[in-house]
């Protein structure tokens, strides 16, 4: 049970009307996480935008929704982990995949080191070691790559802890943060 209510359509307002109007022509509807934020709309509008912004890196859309599911695994965020998951079977990512990238796994080398980092930061606070960086490099990682990659873990940190605050209703096809 939702411990903050979420908006609906008639109880939102200006700036928040506003924007559940451009999510939901861009979704076909506004996900309880939206409908929650937007109880601030400045907040909404920093989630959308943090997002948007990120969609224009370097990474693909399969890579950040990867570091989404590591993200939500690692913080035992269900609704993020549906989320996530029904986004990247959208993508083409069977339900293998998604497993292992709710545990922070990948078969491909390069998403593995982008997971094994994201998992890192988590795990850490942002206080990774020496060597959680020099392993990165030696994985292929730049630079750039080891900033996106926390930018993006980022991101979905604050969706996990406004999920977890709010007890945000899951209103995607349910799944388990957690795997075996």
């Amino acid at each position: 049970m939702a411990r903050i209510a979420h908006l609906t359509d008639t109880e939102a307002s200006g700036r928040a009307a506003e924007l559940f109007g451009a999510i939901k022509s861009k979704l076909g509807m506004v996900p309880n996480l939206y409908r929650t934020a937007g109880k601030r709309p400045a907040v909404l509008e920093a989630m959308l935008g943090l997002g948007e912004t990120l969609g224009t890196g370097s990474f693909d859309a399969k890579t950040r929704e990867a570091i989404a599911l590591a993200v939500a695994g690692a913080n035992s965020c269900d609704y993020c982990a549906s989320a996530h998951s029904a986004i990247s079977r959208s993508l083409k990512v069977d339900d293998a995949a998604i497993d292992a990238h709710l545990a922070g796994r990948a078969n491909d080398p390069r998403l593995a080191a982008i997971l094994r980092l994201s998992l890192a930061v988590v795990e850490t606070r942002g206080m990774v070691s020496d060597a959680d960086i020099a392993q990165a490099r030696r994985d292929g990682l730049d630079d750039g790559d080891i900033v996106e990659t926390t930018a993006n873990v980022v991101a979905n940190i604050m969706t996990n802890y406004l999920n977890h605050v709010a007890g945000t209703e899951i209103d995607f096809p349910a799944r388990r943060a957690r795997v075996a």
